[in-house]
């Protein structure tokens, strides 16, 4: 089964549901937008299929943005846990912004939000990506 998308959409089908997602890619990062009321426990492979092929490009860091975002479910956030992990392995940034209200709240009484980098706008999560790969530059001439 085929959905017409624009061009400039990137659309994965999930087993139950459809995830939209939208790419921007900037100099230092990539954008991405979850299109979408909710993300779901039936969704977490297929978000890691999605977000960690990043780590292959030449430009790594990412920048998720929630802000269509109602919903959450636990074990998608603790998915997005350990991709962020993974990235910062990996010497790559991976900030969230534009997180609604609700979905911060959920995230912070299943004790899941102080263990994101998480950002209210997508500027400040510019600047996060920015400082920090000025960080890792400058490490790496230590060495």
């Amino acid at each position: 089964m085929t959905f017409p998308l624009p061009e400039t959409d990137f659309c994965r089908i999930l087993r139950t549901t459809i995830m939209i997602v939208k790419t921007d890619t900037k100099e230092k990062f990539h954008v991405i937008t979850i299109q979408g009321p909710s993300l779901s426990a039936s969704m977490t492979d297929d978000l890691t299929g999605c977000l960690l092929p990043f780590l292959q490009n030449p430009v790594k860091n990412l920048i998720l943005r929630m802000d269509e975002l109602d919903t959450v479910e636990r074990e998608a956030a603790e998915t997005l846990v350990k991709i962020q992990q993974q990235f910062y392995e990996n010497n790559a940034s991976f900030v969230i912004c534009g997180m609604q209200k609700q979905v911060e709240t959920f995230l912070d009484e299943n004790e899941l939000l102080e263990l994101m980098n998480v950002t209210p706008t997508e500027s400040e999560a510019w600047d996060i990506v920015q400082m920090e790969e000025i960080e890792r530059e400058f490490l790496d001439e230590e060495q």
